[in-house]
């Protein structure tokens, strides 16, 4: 009985069991109220609003508050999400289940009931509660000598006691049987009785119901899907042809050849099979154990879960064997992300003494670049440097080559640092057209006292991901980083105030997910991370620089996995996965833009020179500095967005629009590369390069 404060009638008679001296009240309403306060996301208004309600439970003489239906069930399935989401679990709370058979049936009916898996359940037995019974089945001594489907209903009643349990005390005739079968959308059938689980299959197989059944031995299962093949034979044909009417009048003896047709002989436990023999010797029926029949429990829960939500479940027979799988126990791989440290991971400050060409091209070499991937050819002779644009390194996140051109850009400044320092700083330029982009220094007698001062930094540069603390920056270090980047034609936009920041660190955080959840960027940016244990020897991202703790590190293994990330689509969650970045940004001193105006590739090449500048005289400055490019950077158009993710590319188009009004970007501007500074401890490895691969056999033997 389920009362409602709100209601007149029902407030006079809880006011009756209130005065009734035997009867018990229990009231823990406001710590239910606050436990389903703290439901995330919150609960709807309307359901937080529900009344206060008692259910009365007459064989314990109590009555209990409990929250709204609505707010109750919501609390008491919120530890489901996201195995089971909340969708599905409507669906499966319109489920009706009959349970046939209340020994074994029990533990598969009160799991049903506490997973949420129906919205009705029909139980059936005729036989009473004994003591031999609570070796298997969750009852108590209070219970014996009760019926057991009245025994299994009150314990799901003081469970859920919103949950409408149907209780079949009298067994199932045939006028029986079409009551309780009618209206179902699955059978669980438990029973001891051969004739009942035959009679019964009959009678479901006509209503193209599918019937479930748990062996407790070896974690035997059987299904029978009659709602998709309502002409298959009964308990897969096992029995052959037998007449239902003789049944009845067996012996368990004369039963026996049956149940060893049935349930496999040779598929039995060795002490299962062993006590066949014993059956009406030394002992009086078939043994079971509590931990078996709860294992065919579970089997039948995710069993009817298949079918509720109409995923693939064949007919046919399975074992968990769960003797079977401990018998395998083997130590579990160990899992390593450490490395060597040292030479692998060891970038000299700058290169040996060498001709001038050869450390002028060795520096363009030292260039960041996206995923460190060098997307150049360098050719050097004693004349000149020339670095052209490679379209060899293709990836989503470098709409038509931009990104690449950042790079040469970089690679580009990098090189006119060398020459600068070492007096033979020439002409300079950049030149495109189309895809191609070449970028060339001239050397000659000549030199830059501003670029020569930052040839010591420039090899120092890094990309510290640490997250740092956000220390204000200093009014003449703003100046000095928008000056390089005005002295390289850019322009550097600085956001300093705390809400900008977290402006900036929620647009990107949701470019993250974005790249998580979209599988063929998810791919390459795993490609991408080198693990040292594996890669040691290969550029990339080093696994070390992304400076995670444990929890990140946890995390981000959990990214890894395409199955989690494509469920995570299908939730249309995954807000956690721009954690990482949202933390670091907003742990920023600074948040840097670096545009230029422009957009072809030589305009994005000069604007990557100028990102280099603020780079280097940042970290030279004090600053640790780390790079991030949202996934829209680089694209300019709907349909380049849509190239990037079909299914999110309006998304990232909202998300762009947010930044270049955030950082007053104006329209003939392009976004190069961004930036956030703070003050963090050093790196703790910088990943490693390719060599200078590219450069041609005349130029190393200096002719040319």
């Amino acid at each position: 009985m389920i009362l409602d404060e709100s209601d007149a009638s029902d407030r006079r008679t809880l006011a009756e069991l209130r005065a009734d001296p035997h009867i018990e009240v229990i009231d823990r309403w406001d710590e239910q109220k606050a436990n389903a306060q703290s439901v995330l996301p919150p609960l709807a208004p309307e359901i937080m609003a529900e009344s206060k309600r008692w259910a009365f439970y007459p064989w314990r003489k109590t009555v209990v508050s409990i929250l709204g239906p609505r707010s109750f069930r919501a609390l008491r399935l919120d530890r489901n999400r996201n195995l089971i989401t909340g969708s599905e679990q409507d669906r499966l709370g319109r489920l009706k289940i009959g349970v046939v058979g209340l020994s074994v049936g029990h533990a598969v009916a009160h799991m049903l009931a506490t997973q949420g898996l129906c919205g009705t359940l029909r139980l059936a037995d005729f036989d009473t509660l004994e003591v031999s019974n609570l070796n298997r089945v969750p009852a108590t001594v209070f219970d014996l000598g009760v019926n057991k489907a009245t025994v299994a209903a009150r314990r799901i009643a003081e469970l859920d006691p919103y949950l409408p349990v149907e209780v079949n005390t009298s067994g199932l005739s045939a006028e029986a049987m079409d009551a309780f079968l009618d209206g179902l959308d699955i059978l669980v059938e438990e029973c001891d009785s051969l004739d009942m689980k035959f009679g019964v299959r009959l009678a479901a197989r006509a209503r193209h119901i599918p019937v479930l059944m748990a062996t407790s031995d070896r974690g035997l299962v059987d299904i029978e899907r009659f709602d998709m093949d309502p002409s298959r034979p009964i308990l897969h044909g096992l029995l052959g042809d037998i007449d239902l009417d003789e049944l009845p009048g067996l012996s368990n003896r004369e039963k026996l050849p049956y149940i060893l047709r049935l349930f496999d002989i040779q598929g039995l436990s060795t002490r299962s099979a062993a006590s066949l023999v014993e059956i009406e010797q030394t002992l009086a029926t078939w043994p079971q154990l509590a931990s078996e029949v709860s294992l065919g429990a579970t089997a039948v829960c995710e069993a009817v879960r298949r079918i509720g939500l109409n995923e693939p479940l064949a007919s046919g027979r399975v074992r968990i064997d769960v003797g079977q799988a401990l018998d395998r126990v083997a130590e579990p791989a160990p899992h390593d992300e450490s490395s060597p440290s040292g030479a692998d991971c060891a970038m000299a400050a700058e290169p040996p003494e060498s001709a001038a060409h050869l450390i002028v091209a060795a520096a363009a070499n030292r260039a960041p670049s996206a995923a460190n991937n060098q997307p150049w050819h360098i050719e050097t002779d004693p004349n000149s440097v020339t670095i052209e644009l490679s379209t060899e390194h293709v990836a989503t996140l470098d709409v038509d080559y931009r990104a690449s051109a950042v790079a040469v850009g970089a690679a580009w400044f990098n090189a006119r640092v060398a020459a600068a320092k070492h007096g033979v700083l020439g002409p300079a330029d950049i030149a495109g057209h189309g895809h191609r982009l070449s970028a060339v220094v001239k050397l000659a007698d000549g030199g830059d006292p501003n670029l020569a001062r930052l040839y010591e930094p420039m090899w120092l540069r890094e990309t510290n991901r640490h997250r740092g603390a956000a220390v204000a920056l200093e009014d003449g270090v703003v100046a000095s980083l928008e000056a390089v980047a005005t002295a390289e034609g850019a322009r550097l936009q600085l956001l300093t105030g705390a809400d900008e920041i977290a402006d900036v660190a929620s647009i990107f955080a949701a470019s993250d997910r974005v790249r998580y959840l979209t599988q063929h960027m998810h791919a390459e940016m795993l490609s991408e991370i080198r693990w040292p244990t594996t890669d040691s020897m290969e550029p990339g991202i080093d696994m070390r620089s992304l400076e995670m703790d444990r929890w990140e590190l946890t995390g981000f293994h959990i990214a890894r996995r395409p199955d989690v990330i494509r469920k995570l689509a299908e939730w249309e969650a995954g807000a956690g996965l721009g954690n990482y970045t949202r933390a670091r940004i907003c742990a920023s001193s600074g948040f840097g833009v670096v545009s230029i105006q422009g957009d072809t590739l030589a305009d994005y090449a000069r604007g990557g020179s100028a990102m280099e500048a603020v780079w280097i005289t940042a970290q030279h400055l004090g600053l640790a500095v780390q790079p991030l490019a949202p996934v829209f950077l680089y694209a300019r158009n709907d349909d380049e967005l849509r190239g990037l993710s079909p299914d999110f590319a309006a998304h990232l188009g909202s998300l762009q629009e947010r930044l270049r009004a955030l950082t007053h970007t104006r329209a003939d501007e392009s976004h190069v590369l961004l930036f956030r500074f703070s003050h963090a401890p050093k790196t703790s490895v910088r990943s490693l390069r390719r060599g200078l691969g590219t450069v041609s056999a005349a130029a190393m033997t200096g002719s040319g």
